[in-house]
């Protein structure tokens, strides 16, 4: 059996325990875990060893094991149960994933009074569990931006007192400096970067900011008092140049439809299994290269059934995608444009009314 199999069974046997009000025997270990009663016996010893407080006691006959978390001291307090605590710890190697975030130096410092009740020997069995998990960040791994931690803690107090923000950024799309008056209503991580979603007054719209590209941030004494409507724009995706809202509707070819049907690509997607095995999924979003990207990572398997102006923005966004390697494979672009043409009628490409 691999070292790696032998770790995930022992923590499973520590979350049986655990779960176990009055504790569990050898014997019901084994079989649950279904394992022989010596191989229990062996793990047990192993915990034990490391600093895991497992301790037994005798009743009607057998012999009963439980978990006792009072080893934690400083962490008590808090409510957590100790299998709670040790997968917040192992939750780490996840977070390593979003290295780039202003708030890793705050997670770091949150570990660390973690680790200061954990025993050394437990801290080497923990940091073995990690190497059978792994998470990899989205888009690539994020940039570090250094100082930028204390601008966004101030836009979180923003956020969550209603407080007017003036600030100078710098616009990518522009390539140029501005000031903005904005009102803050929540921070969204997304593509490997740190997101604010608030409303400019002086443009009477929702705006998105990157946080990173914030030059100069001032908290204001003045508060606002967000609309109604505004809550709706938090189950909408968001994406770097935040266009117009639009109500997308997709549909997901059935070698797909599993696959897209167990995950949660935006907050407002809807899922509908149709009878051919196809998939139509539906979410709202803004119209801007995030969702496009969205769509086209999926190639010929998704074709977008509304809005239909959105679907004429995927069938440029192939002719051009042809355009750029039609030299290189020798085929003629007017060919290649009728040939998109030939599979939208089709359907093997968007457009389809709703």
């Amino acid at each position: 059996m691999s070292r790696n199999a032998e770790v995930i069974r022992q923590w499973n046997l520590l979350r049986f325990v655990e779960a176990a009000r009055y504790g569990k025997t050898v014997r019901e270990l084994a079989e649950a875990l279904d394992v022989t009663t010596r191989t229990i016996y062996r793990d047990l010893e192993a915990l034990q060893t490391v600093g895991f407080p497992l301790t037994n006691e005798s009743r009607d006959g057998h012999t009963y094991w439980t978990l006792s978390d009072s080893p934690f001291k400083h962490l008590d307090a808090l409510g957590f149960s100790l299998s709670e605590l040790c997968a917040l710890y192992l939750s780490r190697r996840m977070l390593e994933a979003l290295t780039g975030l202003p708030f890793q130096t705050a997670l770091s410092g949150a570990f660390g009074k973690f680790e200061r009740d954990l025993p050394h020997a437990m801290r080497e069995y923990l940091n073995r569990l990690p190497s059978v998990v792994t998470a990899l960040p989205s888009a690539g791994k994020p940039k570090r931006h250094p100082g930028k931690e204390i601008s966004v803690d101030h836009l979180v107090n923003a956020s969550l007192e209603r407080r007017q923000v003036r600030m100078r950024y710098f616009s990518l799309s522009h390539e140029r400096e501005g000031d903005y008056l904005v009102w803050p209503i929540r921070i969204i991580y997304m593509q490997g970067t740190l997101y604010l979603r608030a409303w400019v007054p002086a443009y009477g719209e929702m705006r998105t900011f990157a946080t990173h590209r914030i030059k100069a941030l001032t908290v204001l004494e003045d508060r606002f008092t967000p609309e109604a409507h505004w809550a709706e724009d938090a189950n909408a995706a968001v994406g770097s140049a935040g266009g117009a809202p639009l109500h997308v509707v997709l549909r997901f070819e059935p070698p797909l439809a599993a696959l897209v049907r167990e995950r949660t690509y935006y907050p407002s997607q809807k899922t509908t299994l149709l009878p051919d095995g196809s998939l139509r999924f539906e979410m709202d979003a803004y119209d801007d290269a995030w969702l496009r990207s969205f769509i086209l990572q999926f190639g010929h398997r998704v074709r977008v059934v509304a809005p239909r102006e959105l679907a004429g923005k995927i069938v440029e966004e192939l002719e051009l995608a042809t355009q750029h390697y039609a030299a290189d494979m020798s085929v003629d672009p007017m060919a290649a444009s009728a040939a998109l043409l030939e599979l939208t009628a089709q359907w093997k490409l968007p457009f389809e009314q709703s």
